[in-house]
């Protein structure tokens, strides 16, 4: 049973209802931090990551490149890791 579990049936629902209201008065941000430390509590494993609209749409384009079968070539590769000292 995990700590959040067992802080449900000690306290009951009433107590979660009253922090989620709580939480509904705070800036969205502060609203999903709350919300990303509920569900690790409560055993997601899924990690709850907030993106931005430009890393949304890079994913989007890079995912249709992979789709076209286009992919750096190892040269183009190789030309990055030394930039950056790798």
């Amino acid at each position: 049973m995990t700590y959040f579990a067992f802080l449900l049936r000690k306290s009951g629902p009433e107590l979660l209802e009253r922090a989620v209201e709580a939480a509904r008065g705070l800036d969205p941000a502060m609203q999903d931090e709350i919300a990303r430390l509920v569900l690790q509590l409560a055993g997601d494993d899924e990690p709850q990551i907030a993106s931005s609209d430009d890393e949304r749409d890079a994913i989007a384009r890079s995912k249709a490149a992979a789709a076209r079968g286009e992919f750096a070539t190892d040269e183009q590769v190789r030309a990055v890791w030394a930039k950056h000292g790798l």
